[in-house]
């Protein structure tokens, strides 16, 4: 079986590394890039199962990162997943609306991000 392939935006490369080592260490061949438009730029350029990213970052955040990758050529249904320090209802809602699977409030649980991505990632 050919490994999942992961796109983990962060502007924080302590969280990235954390992510990276969290899901290398679950089967997952993980890829980083430290802000929206790095991560939009390795979306069109490379096939990612899913994309897990920040919400505050700088050059573009990850709320017009999802509407910009949904967008792109088979990124209409890839799960993104937001993971953010940010909890309010209204950030929620603008994520779901940009098109985001779900919200994993930071700082995460190593086996709760393993759980929901293999829920998300067959």
């Amino acid at each position: 079986m050919m490994m999942k392939r992961i796109l983990a935006v962060d502007d924080s490369s302590s969280v990235r590394e954390m992510i990276s080592f969290t899901l290398k260490k679950a089967g997952y061949d993980v890829v980083q890039a430290n802000d929206g438009q790095d991560g939009l730029q390795r979306s069109a350029s490379s096939k990612f199962d899913l994309v897990i990213t920040d919400l505050n970052m700088p050059r573009m955040d990850g709320i017009q990162m999802i509407t910009a990758m949904r967008k792109q050529q088979g990124y209409g249904f890839v799960p993104i997943l937001m993971l953010t320090t940010e909890s309010q209802p209204e950030k929620k809602a603008a994520g779901r609306n940009a098109g985001a699977t779900g919200w994993i409030v930071k700082p995460f649980n190593p086996e709760q991000l393993v759980s929901v991505i293999q829920k998300l990632v067959r």
